[in-house]
């Protein structure tokens, strides 16, 4: 192979770098003798099996495994982005700033079609399938992309259950991204016979010219192959497309070896006592979970089996709006050299300014979790003593905290009942109340019911008590009251944590059936009783009747034969 020899690969690289996004005019070199780029990282698809799997004979360089400063260097050659102030890289995706539900496609065949839930997932046929594979293939084989990267890690803090994957990426900040967000390899020695388990080609410079041919939404794609154990990615260059996607996949596979999976984050105490914070984004499980007196598992993606709970992820994924060190020291302060920015706004000067929308509501940064100071470098921890279901309720009805019974942790954990916030999702600029199964119903491969066994199963057996935590509106709907202060928040958690909520007296509420305390320090009577912060307490029970009666609407797909009756933990009107 040509690329084998370094003089060819040096002067191959001093051509310009072209693509949608940059155009880099000065030359790039790549592992120039004194360019601080390892030699020993150079692959090519044919030594990667990429060329005999997928049929990809472009003769490129492939850079494997760059560590943090090798990435830096070469995102800023290539023109990826620039360091912020604050030692940070950055870089935008738009019009990319947030997933794109209408792009992510399932291939539909046997024997994961008799598997997955359809109703949620966007199915295309095998020849559709083959057609998006093609195209991105092609598109490598273009001689366009001057060069790729490959990532070699793991999916799963748990030797048991842990997958192995392989990530694919022309930009060199897709490769930084990744290596963000999953479990690292130590050593060299640990990936050196690697064969992934699943892998993913990102090839978002490409799109799909037959898309309406197709049948489909979008010309981008976000395609899965649960047979062929392969994703590819056509389009968008949100980074946080290729940790959704595997996370789906985890969703899909560990289940189905009896493991419970859940969009949550966790940490635990020092006395070993583990807590888990399920919700959609938005809804504060990155914010509360970073508690300065705990040691912090993860922040979005777990698994539940026979031993506690561990880890999917090697790093976090934190939203940025109105950051500050005050409220949110752990991730203010882990925004930091190695750290990667998405779509957050830069001022002349390269300081961030986390209060400006312009770009996105959405702004986001990875990091690795170890700039978490008290972070749990095995990711693991024990059978869950308390789980918390977050929720961002905009119509401003439900209390800052609630005790449910087992009934009605089953009813809530279908229902998933939040508002999405602004920038979440391409399209999302204001919070849309909505009923997200499992509090992750984008990322569920499986029927609700699957995951809701599992829970239900966990639960009884561990013996661990469940809350709903309101974080949305307060004294009013969404234009009418305020968001719930974060302070009022953690007040709520520290309850639930420190063991205090067992010392209160509860009283249950009339519509919803759950209890609420009737006293909890730190939190003001009228934000502990929604219906004391409204002025007009009618207004206050018509929101409240509407609300009960969309949660009845939409729990009646989970009645039935075939379902177990969790109706009883529903609203009592």
């Amino acid at each position: 192979m040509k690329w084998a020899k370094a003089a060819i690969l040096i002067a191959a690289a001093m051509q310009p770098l072209e693509t949608s996004a940059f155009r880099i005019n000065s030359p790039v070199r790549i592992a120039a003798p004194k360019g601080g780029l390892r030699m020993s990282t150079m692959e090519t698809f044919q030594s990667l099996g990429a060329e005999a799997k997928y049929g990809i004979t472009a003769d490129i360089p492939i850079y494997r495994n760059l560590d943090y400063d090798e990435l830096r260097e070469h995102e800023l050659r290539n023109g990826e982005g620039k360091i912020a102030s604050n030692g940070c890289f950055y870089t935008d995706t738009a019009p990319w700033t947030g997933r794109s539900p209408a792009a992510n496609v399932k291939t539909k065949q046997a024997p994961s079609a008799d598997n997955m839930w359809w109703d949620s997932n966007q199915a295309i046929s095998p020849e559709v399938w083959a057609d998006l594979k093609k195209n991105s293939i092609d598109y490598i084989n273009s001689g366009k992309p001057k060069q790729y990267y490959v990532f070699d890690g793991w999916c799963g803090t748990n030797p048991k259950s842990q997958k192995r994957i392989r990530v694919y990426t022309e930009w060199a900040w897709h490769s930084h991204f990744v290596r963000n967000m999953f479990v690292r390899p130590a050593s060299d020695e640990e990936i050196a016979n690697f064969e992934p388990d699943f892998t993913i080609i990102n090839t978002c410079l490409t799109k799909n010219p037959k898309w309406e041919e197709h049948g489909l939404k979008t010309e981008d794609y976000v395609a899965f192959n649960i047979e062929e154990r392969l994703a590819i990615i056509g389009g968008p260059q949100y980074g946080g497309e290729m940790k959704k996607g595997m996370f789906g996949i985890m969703n899909y596979l560990l289940p189905l070896d009896g493991i419970m999976t859940m969009h949550c984050s966790a940490n635990k105490g020092h006395d070993g006592n583990t807590a888990l914070f399920f919700g959609l984004s938005g809804t504060g499980k990155t914010t509360l979970s970073a508690d300065p007196d705990r040691l912090l598992l993860g922040d979005d993606e777990h698994g539940w089996d026979e031993d506690g709970i561990f880890n999917f992820e090697g790093g976090c994924y934190a939203k940025t709006i109105d950051l500050t060190e005050e409220n949110e020291p752990e991730i203010y302060r882990a925004i930091k050299k190695d750290a990667l920015m998405e779509n957050v706004w830069i001022d002349e000067n390269g300081t961030p300014d986390y209060f400006n929308p312009s770009k996105t509501e959405n702004g986001r940064v990875s990091y690795p979790l170890h700039h978490i100071p008290n972070h749990e470098p095995t990711g693991a921890g024990t059978h869950p003593k308390d789980c918390l279901f977050l929720t961002c309720d905009s119509f401003g009805v439900l209390p800052p905290i609630a005790r449910l019974n087992n009934d009605q942790a089953m009813y809530h954990f279908l229902s998933g009942f939040t508002s999405k916030v602004a920038g979440t999702e391409r399209g999302i600029v204001e919070p849309v109340p909505t009923f997200s199964p499992c509090f992750g119903g984008p990322f569920l491969t499986l029927h609700p019911t699957v995951y809701a066994d599992l829970f239900k199963q966990k639960l009884e057996q561990h013996g661990t008590k469940v809350y709903l935590v309101n974080t949305g509106w307060t004294g009013g709907s969404y234009g009418t009251g305020s968001r719930m202060s974060i302070k009022a928040t953690r007040a709520c958690v520290s309850s639930i944590l420190d063991g205090s909520t067992d010392d209160a007296e509860w009283e249950v509420d009339p519509v919803f059936g759950f209890e609420v305390p009737k006293a909890l320090a730190g939190i003001p009577s009228e934000v502990l009783h929604p219906r004391e912060s409204w002025e007009d307490k009618d207004a206050y029970d018509a929101q409240a009747v509407k609300l009960a009666g969309m949660f009845k609407d939409n729990f009646k797909k989970y009645t039935g034969p075939g379902f177990t009756d969790y109706t009883m933990g529903g609203p009592t009107i």
